[in-house]
């Protein structure tokens, strides 16, 4: 799985979704479907704005997750 720290880092600047799009250039409903977890990929021109608002890496952005291996596997 793939999580997305958005929400977090808006969180601790207080930036709304408003503030960000306009920061960043992007679209509200970008921004928005970011912060709420809704997007299926990301390109990287997205990454880089980010990355440059919140004078972060994309470690900070972006973490991945594993799945847990064994409560995927019904066969033991």
């Amino acid at each position: 799985m793939i999580k997305n720290h958005l929400s977090k880092l808006m969180g601790e600047k207080r930036y709304s979704i408003v503030e960000v799009a306009k920061k960043t250039g992007m679209s509200t409903s970008t921004i928005s479907n970011l912060y709420n977890e809704k997007v299926k990929r990301l390109d990287f021109d997205t990454l880089e704005k980010l990355c440059q608002l919140f004078n972060c890496n994309v470690q900070d952005l972006i973490e991945y997750i594993p799945d847990d291996e064994t409560s995927t596997d019904t066969s033991k």
